[in-house]
């Protein structure tokens, strides 16, 4: 396999980071192309391939920036493309639309099982942690009997948002009789979700090897004793078993991006994802140790990381979920 970006990517990726680094909002970042290089040539866009995703969601990780590719166009746009809703998936990928997808319901811990129920094309039921609700022209909803698409706005739709820890944010969903439209079944979920899964863990890698590099200069720079502290044995070790854990990271995640579209995509999907959720929580907490006090300022730059590795353990199903997905699917 090639762990390697073509040229595209790769200036694509550059200047998402200067944009970045210039403060660039969602709409700077549409400009340049990025909904769209999620998206395949099928379904309008200019990649959506495993490496795509790697590199778009990579960049974004290592500026903790806070965008609605993840959800209106990964996952929604590329629900709407495989349910042949074209018009409305690329209107997603180039920002024209924001699709929240809400699959989640109170109670649930990752099992996929849901009660929101359709009588006739009216919606009844409850979501749990839809991120970007709020300002969402249109939602896709999980039902008992596929998926419906929800226009923002529509009668007895309710929202009650909050802020998320990664700095993003969500709502509880109700809906009471609320007109909807059915698009498919559920099973048009599953290149859209592997893909989302990818790009939660390519934002992992890339926020794992940001806060690494700020804990390599603050050991560099933090002196005690006359030296630097990163000149102190114990520490040395600590920051190899970091760096060890953050390239096994890396491998994998360029092992899903590699296996996105091959038969073996949920087997892979869940060992990155088991692998990914393991490797962040452990990068957080011993950056933060290294660090010291300075390691829990709100206002230094690791923090923001730390917040977004704890999240994408728990973001569709946590370590010890797809560990079980994954000895299943061994075993089948």
């Amino acid at each position: 396999m090639d762990f390697g970006f073509t040229d595209e990517q790769t200036m694509l990726g550059e200047s998402l980071a200067r944009t970045l680094d210039r403060g660039g909002d969602a709409a700077a970042l549409s400009e340049l192309g990025a909904g769209l290089a999620l998206m395949t040539e099928e379904a309008g866009g200019f990649g959506g391939t495993g490496p795509d995703i790697l590199m778009v969601f990579r960049t974004l990780g290592r500026a903790a920036a806070v965008t609605p590719l993840l959800d209106s166009v990964v996952l929604g746009a590329g629900i709407l493309s495989a349910a042949g809703e074209a018009d409305l998936a690329e209107a997603a990928a180039s920002g024209e639309a924001r699709i929240a997808v809400a699959l989640d319901e109170p109670g649930q811990r990752y099992d996929g099982k849901v009660s929101t129920h359709a009588e006739g094309e009216r919606l009844t039921g409850e979501k749990s942690l839809v991120p970007g609700a709020e300002d969402a022209t249109h939602l896709i909803v999980k039902a008992t009997d596929g998926l419906w698409l929800v226009e923002a706005g529509a009668e007895g739709l309710g929202l009650r948002s909050y802020a998320l820890m990664d700095g993003g944010r969500a709502a509880e969903v109700t809906l009471k009789d609320t007109p909807a439209r059915r698009i498919g079944d559920a099973s048009l979920l599953d290149r859209p979700l592997a893909a989302a899964i990818l790009a939660v863990c390519a934002d992992a890698l890339g926020a794992m090897e940001k806060a690494v590099e700020l804990t390599t200069d603050y050991l560099k720079t933090r002196k005690q004793f006359g030296r630097p502290i990163g000149s102190f044995q114990a520490l040395q070790h600590r920051m190899a078993d970091l760096l060890t854990e953050v390239e096994q990271a890396r491998s994998a995640v360029w092992n899903l991006a590699g296996n996105l579209d091959t038969a073996d995509r949920d087997r892979h999907v869940a060992a990155t994802k088991s692998l990914l959720g393991r490797v962040a929580l452990y990068v957080a907490e011993e950056t933060i140790q290294l660090h010291g006090g300075i390691g829990m300022t709100e206002e230094y730059e690791l923090a923001p990381l730390a917040r977004r590795l704890l999240a994408a353990d728990a973001r569709f199903g946590d370590s010890d979920h797809h560990l079980e997905r994954f000895i299943a699917a061994s075993a089948a």
